[in-house]
């Protein structure tokens, strides 16, 4: 085993993992704050966008069942450069594809890409995370992902004067893709070295375990909020409420804000209430800000309610993935086990939303999301932290 010197002390590898959660983010902000562009650019309708966006599903879930041997074989640091690499190609490819030749197809065979590329990319740097929480010896990963909000903020408030500017596709995402695969690279330098944990934890055998299931259904509800709020708020509010452009990619920036500040406060709230108690309120929450977005009407009630669905999607991803690392030495495999469902919702629902969407309107299309949030909270209760676990 590798000793701990500075160059991968737990301090720097924090570091290096909020840095990576922020960059990921970014990118996937970037393409969410351009997909109006995308949609008119190809004349698309909703469920067309939607059938596009299942290119990133069909790509992220090719790449995560693999995603726990790549770590285990190569390092959790080569599989965040390796996703993050493709994750530019993969958001340049669907720039040029829709702007420079308006191709479906080459639009299509990029968002794959990317989708391949922020698979494996994500599943990585929760894993790494969840090694630097228990060095650490405390709860952090909800700060990861607050990390990771963070990055989404500032791809939304990049988006707004972009959009408003008419910059290029392909200026746009390309810088965004290759900066990101740069500063990437730079800060999974930092992360810790493999445990032999991490290779003796079989995947297979973490997806017959009962609890591990229940905490990725639990995470699939919750990433299918988060996602569908990603992917449709923005266009909810321009086709529902006739909001231009602009306005509705700001709606967009409140929501993850509002999702962040959830995230950062979060800590607090988990070690005082615990798990459950905690995940219960903000299921409630995200299904009450849903409803007010849908149907509130005046422009008030719909800012309240997307404050409130931010709040209510900001915890169950991460405490998932922290439920899923209490035990150290399986740890890897069921984490991994976990982020594949929370993706299958992540990515799969959005597209779904589309198709829900020609039928009802964007806006109703978003109630998809309570049918799946109501009875999900019958799976909470697995999340329960054991009570000789350190985090």
């Amino acid at each position: 085993m590798t000793s701990l010197g500075v160059a991968d002390s737990p301090d720097r590898a924090r570091r290096g993992v909020a840095l990576v959660f922020v960059l990921n983010g970014l990118c996937f902000a970037s393409l969410v704050s351009r997909l109006p562009d995308l949609r008119a650019d190809l004349t698309l309708s909703n469920g067309g966008l939607g059938l596009l966006l299942l290119s990133i599903a069909a790509g992220s879930l090719v790449a995560l069942p693999s995603s726990g041997w790549l770590i285990d074989r190569w390092s959790a640091s080569i599989v965040v450069r390796a996703g993050a690499v493709l994750v530019a190609a993969g958001l340049t490819v669907a720039a040029a594809g829709t702007e420079l030749v308006s191709s479906v197809p080459v639009a299509a065979l990029g968002l794959f890409v990317n989708g391949v590329g922020t698979g494996v990319w994500d599943v990585a740097m929760n894993v790494e995370g969840a090694a630097v929480e228990r060095s650490l010896g405390r709860s952090i990963l909800p700060r990861f992902h607050a990390a990771w909000s963070g990055g989404s903020i500032l791809g939304a408030c990049i988006g707004v004067p972009v959009n408003a500017l008419d910059v290029p596709l392909v200026v746009h995402l390309g810088a965004v893709g290759v900066l990101s695969a740069a500063a990437s690279s730079w800060a999974s330098a930092g992360f810790l070295p493999a445990r032999p944990e991490h290779a003796g934890a079989s995947g297979l055998a973490a997806w017959r375990e009962p609890r591990t299931l229940a905490i990725g259904l639990m995470v699939l509800a919750f990433a299918l909020t988060e996602g569908v709020a990603n992917d449709w708020l923005a266009l909810a509010l321009i086709d529902g409420y006739g909001a231009p452009d602009w306005l509705g990619v700001a709606g967009f920036a409140l929501f993850v804000t509002s999702m962040t500040t959830g995230r950062v406060a979060g800590t607090a709230l988990l070690d005082r209430f615990g798990r459950v108690r905690v995940l219960l309120t903000t299921a409630t929450a995200a299904v009450v800000g849903l409803l007010l977005v849908v149907y509130g009407g005046h422009p008030a009630l719909v800012v309240v309610g997307v404050v409130v669905w931010g709040l209510g999607a900001s915890l169950g991803f991460p405490v998932g993935m922290s439920a899923a690392a209490d035990d150290p030495g399986r740890a890897a495999a069921r984490v991994s086990v976990v982020a594949t469902m929370g993706y299958v919702a992540f990515l799969g629902g959005p597209p779904l939303v589309g198709f829900v969407g020609d039928r009802v309107g964007t806006l109703s299309a978003l109630l998809v999301v309570a049918v799946v949030v109501v009875p999900s909270a019958l799976a909470i209760p697995a999340a329960r932290q054991p009570v000789d676990a350190r985090a």
